[in-house]
């Protein structure tokens, strides 16, 4: 595994399959969820991370589900575009306004 000079590990991104797969073995294989972690070199709070995710998203436990919670990404997104294009009209009917007088 590859360090960064601080001595953290660099960060790494996982598919939502390796993810399934990982939180279906901490659930069969009577091994606990650090142990999984430790097995596969990963982070111990990533592991529970993705358990309790599932469990959310599972309806098992409560919490914002992984639809709910790109469908508030993607709305806090546009609601910042529609801001930022409010703020340039605004600015806009101020310029004109200054020209007709």
């Amino acid at each position: 595994m590859e360090t960064m000079a601080n001595g953290r590990r660099t960060r790494r991104s996982f598919s939502d399959n390796y993810k399934a797969e990982v939180v279906e073995l901490c659930r069969t294989s009577g091994k606990s969820i650090a142990r999984v972690a430790r097995d596969l070199d990963l982070s111990e709070t990533a592991v529970r991370r993705w358990v309790a995710q599932a469990e959310i998203d599972a309806g098992r436990r409560p919490g914002l589900t992984t639809e709910e919670h790109a469908e508030l990404v993607a709305l806090r997104k546009e609601n910042r575009v529609l801001r930022e294009e409010r703020d340039i009209l605004k600015r806009a009917t101020a310029f004109f306004a200054k020209e007709t007088r």
